[in-house]
């Protein structure tokens, strides 16, 4: 018996990195898992794996950029699974290339701001009625190191911000209906995102001299592995979880503490 039989997950972001990994936790757990992405191939994986653990899996092709895809996924999940217990917020990072406060142009900002936050908001909303006629659902919204400190660039920091605001808000909200809601927080992680040698060509050093520089930021001296954020997820998700709520989570081996 897993901690989650019985119910259905909700991943956007899914396809790949941290979404992934949770993914596939909720499912080791039991849950019937819909995962979300803009790359097919990469959630007919999920899939594969979440269906050869004993448990069921669809795959959404989405753009979390665009309003209505953006509710797709929970859409789907009340369509073919019947309901929704589960909503991981997972998409997230930045749109464009120059995020220089006194160069960028609108968009750049904007944009970063609706994947990160905006998105969130849209997915949750399309869950929020199922949730509350059930009496019962979990939100999980995935933050970051920067949100809790400057730790990125103008908009990204901006947008994570805010999603601490969203969390804690909606969860005042929410409890009525004994709905939780909370922001897990991984620090550097080693996903597609993370790209070393990129960030070390755009300062002008070498990509090694980056990674030494993200490993030395948190106490554990290490990049963590996405699977390392599932565990927390499960508890926030399951029945063990229900007394949190409102809160921000770390998972990052002791990110700037």
């Amino acid at each position: 018996m897993g901690r989650l039989d019985g119910q259905v997950a909700v991943v956007t972001g899914g396809g790949r990195g941290i979404g992934r990994e949770i993914a596939l936790g909720l499912g080791r757990e039991g849950a019937r898992v819909v995962v979300s992405s803009r790359t097919i191939g990469d959630l007919d994986d999920v899939v594969a794996r979440l269906r050869a653990a004993g448990t069921d899996g669809v795959a959404v092709v989405a753009d979390a950029m665009d309003r209505d895809q953006a509710r797709e996924p929970v859409r789907a999940a009340v369509a073919s699974l019947g309901r929704i217990d589960i909503l991981v917020n997972n998409v997230g990072g930045s749109v464009g290339r120059n995020h220089d406060p006194f160069t960028c142009d609108d968009g750049a900002f904007e944009n970063t701001l609706v994947l990160n936050l905006v998105s969130a908001f849209w997915t949750t909303r399309e869950a929020l009625p199922h949730m509350r006629e059930q009496q019962h659902g979990r939100i999980i919204n995935i933050g970051s190191g920067a949100s809790k400190r400057a730790a990125g660039r103008l908009a990204y920091t901006s947008a994570k911000h805010g999603l601490v605001g969203f969390t804690r808000s909606l969860a005042a909200e929410a409890a009525p209906d004994r709905i939780t809601v909370n922001c897990l927080c991984p620090g550097w992680t080693n996903t597609s995102l993370t790209d070393f040698e990129a960030m070390g060509k755009a300062q002008g050093v070498p990509g090694e001299e980056i990674k030494r520089r993200a490993e030395a930021d948190n106490l554990q001296r290490r990049i963590l592995e996405p699977e390392e954020l599932a565990p927390m997820a499960v508890l926030l998700a399951s029945s063990d979880g229900a007394s949190l709520t409102g809160q921000v989570i770390s998972v990052d081996g002791g990110y700037r503490v």
